[in-house]
């Protein structure tokens, strides 16, 4: 089972942190990351700084720019992920815009990924159809390439199923990230066809929900459906508002959401 995988077993819940690498600093994202690890996030996604991201909110966009503004660069966070390594097994996996890892080069990219140990890449800008090249430089470097599902996709499910790895992200609303009062997407349908789709893989394809989930409320209702559950703003907003001492804070926010999810075990799992 690879790393990603351990974190989605059979009868349990996942709960899936993301941070903006670099905001407020490398150090401070190191730190972050480590608490929300102690808080019991089972995967933390690690946010690649972008000028121009399209599928975020202020929250994550104005992160986006301090991080950037801190000197973030691919490198920097690839050695942030060595010094994250003598300290935890977590599994650890970028989300990027295409336009960095191309620019990086592929091949150079998932080389440097394997030797950090960075287990996966969501690139929200990839389409279905523009994969194969991503897909097939990531394949040989044992890195998932992470794919979306979003309402919108329902009449490409099928092929979003057939080439997914890893876990499968499910967009829960329309529109960019950041918290949304009500989600008012019909996911039960959504996920129900998602798993129709993948009774038929050799590997089982977890599903975890993000895009505005910032409640426990929230996460402990989509825990009944999905195999986890994915919070970004929620995390970045509080790192905006603390700075360098966010770290009890955001240590805190986290296990109550993880607690949320785990209240959900039993429901919706696919062992």
């Amino acid at each position: 089972m690879s790393a990603i995988g351990k974190a989605f077993e059979p009868g349990h819940k996942a709960f899936i942190g993301f941070v903006t690498g670099g905001d407020p600093s490398l150090e401070q994202s190191e730190e972050y990351i480590l608490e929300m690890i102690r808080a019991g996030a089972d995967l933390v996604e690690i946010g690649v700084p972008f000028s121009d991201p399209i599928a975020e909110g202020p929250v994550i966009q104005e992160a986006n720019l301090r991080a950037l503004a801190a000197g973030t660069t691919l490198d920097k966070l690839f050695c942030l992920v060595e010094r994250l390594r003598l300290k935890t097994a977590a599994p650890l996996v970028f989300l990027s815009y295409l336009n960095p890892v191309f620019h990086y080069g592929y091949e150079r990219f998932f080389r440097r990924c394997q030797e950090a140990r960075v287990d996966g890449l969501i690139v929200p800008d990839l389409p279905l159809e523009e994969q194969g090249e991503v897909r097939g430089a990531a394949a040989p470097y044992g890195v998932d390439l992470i794919s979306l599902a979003a309402p919108s996709s329902q009449d490409r499910i099928k092929k979003i199923v057939q080439t997914a790895a890893g876990f499968l992200y499910v967009v829960s609303s329309m529109g960019v990230t950041g918290v949304r009062r009500e989600i008012e997407t019909d996911l039960a349908a959504l996920i129900a066809r998602i798993r129709g789709e993948a009774a038929g893989r050799a590997e089982r394809l977890p599903v975890a929900v993000g895009f505005g989930i910032h409640t426990p409320a929230q996460a402990s209702a989509i825990a009944r459906l999905a195999d986890g559950v994915i919070v970004g703003s929620g995390i970045v907003k509080i790192i905006a508002e603390h700075g360098a001492k966010a770290g009890a804070p955001v240590y805190r926010y986290v296990k109550e959401m993880k607690a949320a999810v785990e209240a959900a075990r039993g429901w919706g799992n696919t062992d």
